[in-house]
Formats: structure tokens, sequence, C-alpha cells
């Protein structure tokens, strides 16, 4: 049984069906095909940005890559969580552009408006800012990597004093589909696309084999983006593949009724079963996570124990006898092997 990550090798069938049936037909390349532009009008639709800009990547780190190097000067650094994705899972791929990743102190994995204000004040009151690396926007993710999401407030505090210091705010939705469909989550994607300056819709871990949707919800802003994605080597030929992912799994008249909502609405109430479980049990969870990931505080023993049964992630190194270890359902867990699970621990 695999718990270590959200991602699978596999996508929905919906995608294999519909694949099937573009077998001997012909689709202009580089984003130019019907369905590609099919798959844009149903994002704008979602979003209620009818003049968004919409591209179609094929993987997390390499959006964040393209983004984050097409919205900031040469000079300029991105504010993000210390325990950001970008800042620990990437291999520097931000910094390879030559933008400097500014952490700040999370706690969740989230931080907020206040931190963000006193970085950039404190930045402008130092009387060498000039030598320093400036803030030029900011990153988060949503949900977080400890699967904890941001409110609604926390979220317009965030995109209000990120436009008060004229700073794009950037958002990372690899895991997206889990967070909209988060059972106490006030957050909607047309609030994400009214609130940031850019974000992404996950396909990844959320369904498709591959494929992300970079979303600039205001489209002027995306002036020559689609010559910067070929400068980074991101444009594919067959751009058709990706979208078409997109364009079946947010098939629908509103999100929740598209696909897309309900396979990750599954994960989440397979990983709620087993949030429900571990509490029974009397497990320690260093965070309270409403989404697809939980985690666990277990013996370095226990840890041992349970590999010869499933893997999972270790999300931190140990502390002293502790681990703290990762538990991920998808939108392609089957719910026997949470039962499985739960009779493990």
């Amino acid at each position: 049984m695999h718990f270590d990550s959200d991602y699978t090798s596999t996508c929905h069938p919906l995608i294999l069906e519909r694949l099937a049936q573009t077998q001997g037909q012909h689709f202009d390349g580089y984003g130019t095909d019907a369905i590609t532009l099919s798959a844009r009008e149903k994002i704008r639709a979602l979003c209620q940005r009818p003049d968004a800009a919409v591209y179609f990547l094929c993987g997390g780190t390499q959006t964040n890559m393209v983004v984050i190097n097409y919205l900031l000067r040469s000079f300029e650094g991105v504010l993000a969580a210390d325990s950001a994705h970008i800042a620990i899972h990437e291999s520097g791929a931000v910094e390879f552009t030559g933008h400097k990743v500014l952490n700040l102190p999370s706690r969740d994995g989230k931080i907020t408006a206040a931190q963000v204000d006193d970085y950039v004040n404190n930045y402008y009151a130092d009387p060498n800012w000039e030598h320093i690396v400036p803030p030029g926007m900011v990153y988060i993710t949503y949900p977080t990597e400890y699967g904890t999401l941001y409110s609604l407030s926390e979220l317009e505090q965030l995109s209000a004093v990120c436009r008060k210091h004229n700073i794009p705010l950037y958002l990372d939705g690899a895991r997206l589909g889990y967070a909209l469909a988060a059972e106490d989550t006030d957050v909607t994607l047309r609030d994400i696309a009214r609130l940031c300056d850019a974000f992404y819709i996950g396909g990844t871990k959320c369904g498709a084999m591959f494929g992300e949707a970079v979303v600039i919800p205001d489209g002027r802003r995306a002036d020559r983006f689609f010559s910067h994605i070929k400068r980074h080597g991101a444009l594919i030929a067959k751009g058709w593949v990706t979208a078409l992912q997109f364009d079946t799994l947010l098939d629908g008249d509103s999100l929740t009724d598209t696909p897309y909502y309900n396979i990750c609405s599954h994960a989440v109430k397979e990983a709620m079963r087993l949030k429900n479980s571990l509490i029974g049990k009397g497990y320690t969870q260093p965070v309270d996570s409403p989404t697809n990931q939980q985690f666990i505080e277990i013996s370095l023993q226990q840890a041992e124990e349970l590999k010869q049964h499933i893997t999972y992630g270790e999300w931190e190194p140990p502390r002293g006898n502790k681990v703290t270890i990762r538990l991920a359902t998808s939108w392609a867990t089957d719910p026997k092997d949470i039962d499985k699970l739960i009779e493990l621990l």
C-alpha cells in the first residue's frame, strides 16, 4: 500500500477514454488546437475571468520556475514560507534562474500578511537596501506543505499587502483540488482568481497523468509569456495532450460538477476517515490538516514496523526517538487500503 505521496503513476479513466477517441485525428501544435482553446475557456468560466491568460505546462517545479522567473525583475527575490516547496523540495530550481528565495518563518506551513508587510518595510528602512536582494513577489502554496489551508480572510490580507507594496501574489496549486474539496474551506476558485496575480491548477497530483494549468487572471499581465515558456524549454509541440486532461477533468457547469472536484473530494473524505481513526487511537498529530495529507508522530521502532507493510514519507528529521511521517491519500486511493491501514495503526 502506498501512502508516501498523492502522486500516482496513472491518470483518471476518463482521460484515457478521451485520448483513445483522438486516434487518427489531427491537431495543430503549440496550444493553437481546438482542445486547448476549449480547456482555456472552461478555466476562464470557472474562475469567472473571461480575460484570463491560461497556459498548460508539464510539472509543478517547472511551473514554479517559469512563473516566478517571469514575474520577477532580474535582481529580485521571492518571499516564501521556510517550509515552502520552492525553498526545500525543488533542488534550487528558482535560484537556478538567478532569483533568491527569501524565507519567512512559518507556522503550520503558512505565512501572514503582517510578516510580508514587516519584511518589505524593514527592507526599505535599511540604509543599505540597494545592496540587498529586494522582495519582488510573494509565493504561497494552497494547501501548504503540511496540508493546512489559508482562510479567505488570510488570503485577502495577503493580497491586500501585496497590492499595497505593488508586488505580485502567486499561488502554487499543485494540490489545489484537495484544498477546494476540503469540508471547512471558505475559499473558492473565484476567490483565488480575484486575489492572486498568478496561480496554477494542479493536474499531476489531481487525476491527470501530468500537467499544470497556469492562470494569470489579468491577461494583460501575460505579455510575451508564451515566449518566456519557450525560452525555458517548457513549451511542448503536442500541447493538446496536456490541455485534453484539463478539458476532461474540468468539464461541468460549476466546479463541484466536475470530475476534478469529485475525485479530489473522494481523497479528502478518505483522509478524514483516516484522521478520525488516528485521533481515536491517540496518535499525536503535529498539525491539524483538513486535506488529503495527514501527519502523525510515531517512535522510530513504530516507523520501522510500519515500513514492512506500507510506503510513507518521513516529513522531518527524527527528533530523539520520534519521527513525523506523512500519510497521503489521492484521487485513486482504494477505501479498502484505508481500512487495512487503520488496522495496522
